[in-house]
């Protein structure tokens, strides 16, 4: 298995951990404060895919995921909404959970809030600061201080001196030692005679903690989880590639100038954009679509399927772009791998020589096939590669379906459903009401004894019921518009 390395630039051999442990792996998850929409079903339908495959080959993977529910953008829409930050946070948690679901999007093992981990976080913000690579601002917080990381920059190839845009999702402070400096915990400032260990002030969340009244910065709260589960080095870190710089630059700063090891991940892996009209969909841009109004639009077609067929036509590093044009393509393509699974399945419940032994032909097609759909994939899961090799391979048994024995009809529908199961696709036979095929099978009879008249109307009463008929060797097929 090679993956394509963000860190060295190139595509590295990823080995199993020695003496069977699993290999650890963490994708930054959601800001808990509004609905998901396409662009993050991108990058959590990819990585979904790349665990389950990695699974399927032997690898075990413990995949951890965060939630942040402690940052400006919760506290601002939690202000709007008059409610407290964290139970907006905890209700959008749970609207993703749900639309990752619908999404077929289960392979995450630990899903882990930033509130649950305040203690982790300090620790690990006063070891920076006996290091010397944090520093205090009076009234405002403590802040990393990126001169004194001589590696800042490796993973996103910038220069301290371009880390202008180092922002911690906290207001941030002018004085500053250094531009791209970024916050790690925000004072909050509360009465002098209080006790609790948690307040709200203002709609503003605080912790009482040996560093003070505050709240963490948004690039510690990923460190702290992840050194909490799996300690200062683990295996792969994924996640969007607007996130390469300056989030998980700041992630290895942080870790490693506290631990003193170096890589914090040995494989980061970033996906590509969802672009709308040229441009990455976001809350920001105002150009998204969530999850759930796409399944409301397609729920007539397969919406998972549909949108898991899409993302996997690009290869994860690569911008996908979204529009209606290629949603109907998809639309198509889906079309016509339901129909090549329901002609295999009717071909092998109608076969006339359902005890001929299994075409040779057929069984190595089947085989190279999937060799190939698998090589595919273990080329830094290269998965329109992947999806070409299952067209060829249904094109090449296309024109036999109908003069296939049972035996070699099921072995294509079961190769068919095992390789597009590892991309989270499960092709649709859709169930005929019993009525509908005994209207053709009438019609057949008609045909069969050449009174064509009789059998185009029952042609046409089937239409205008919304389905319509394949005339086969085998007989005929019904299927739904």
């Amino acid at each position: 298995m090679f993956l394509f390395n963000s860190l060295t630039g190139k595509k590295e051999k990823l080995d199993k951990p020695r003496g069977g442990k699993p290999l650890c792996m963490f994708v930054c998850g959601i800001t808990a404060y509004d609905f998901s929409h396409l662009g993050h079903a991108r990058t959590y339908i990819a990585f979904d895919n790349i665990v389950k495959f990695l699974r399927s080959r032997g690898y075990g993977v413990i995949y951890l995921q965060n939630v942040t529910d402690v940052d400006d953008k919760i506290i601002k829409r939690a202000l709007e909404n008059r409610i407290s930050p964290l139970a907006l946070a905890k209700k959008y948690e749970k609207e993703y959970v749900r639309d990752m679901g619908a999404l077929g999007v289960d392979s995450v093992d630990i899903l882990a809030r930033a509130s649950e981990f305040i203690l982790a976080i300090t620790e690990q913000i006063q070891t920076l600061l006996a290091k010397g690579f944090a520093y205090k601002i009076e009234n405002d917080g403590y802040y990393f201080d990126i001169s004194k990381f001589k590696e800042y920059g490796k993973l996103s190839r910038r220069t301290v001196e371009a880390a202008n845009d180092a922002v911690s999702r906290v207001d941030e402070s002018e004085r500053k030692k250094n531009k791209g400096d970024f916050c790690l915990w925000k004072f909050v400032s509360v009465q002098k005679n209080t006790v609790k260990k948690f307040v709200i002030i203002n709609g503003e969340p605080a912790w009482k903690t040996a560093l003070g009244y505050g709240r963490p910065g948004w690039h510690i709260e990923d460190t702290a989880i992840t050194e909490s589960f799996f300690g200062p080095q683990y295996d792969i870190h994924g996640g969007a590639v607007d996130l390469k710089f300056p989030h998980h630059e700041a992630e290895i700063a942080q870790q490693e100038a506290a631990s003193g090891k170096s890589p914090l991940a040995r494989f980061w892996l970033h996906t590509g954009f969802l672009l709308v009209n040229g441009e990455k969909m976001s809350k920001s841009l105002g150009n998204f679509i969530t999850v759930r109004d796409f399944f409301g639009k397609h729920k007539n077609f397969e919406p998972k399927n549909l949108l898991r067929l899409l993302i996997a036509s690009h290869h994860y590093r690569s911008p996908v772009d979204f529009s209606e044009n290629s949603v109907e393509q998809t639309k198509q393509t889906l079309a016509g791998i339901n129909d090549f699974a329901r002609k295999l399945a009717f071909a092998a419940d109608n076969s006339t020589n359902p005890t001929m032994r299994q075409n040779q032909t057929v069984r190595r097609a089947l085989k190279k096939a999937e060799q190939e759909f698998i090589s595919a994939l273990e080329d830094d899961f290269n998965t329109p590669e992947a999806l070409g090799v299952l067209f060829q391979a249904m094109s090449a048994i296309s024109p036999v379906v109908f003069s296939m024995p049972k035996n070699d009809a099921d072995s294509a529908l079961e190769f068919l459903r095992r390789t597009l199961g590892l991309l989270g696709i499960a092709p649709e036979i859709s169930k005929i009401p019993k009525k509908m095929e005994l209207l053709a099978q009438k019609r057949e009879l008609y045909r069969r004894n050449k009174q064509f008249t009789h059998a185009d109307d029952l042609r046409n009463r089937l239409r205008k019921l919304g389905y319509d008929i394949e005339d086969t060797p085998l007989g005929p097929i019904v299927r739904k518009f």
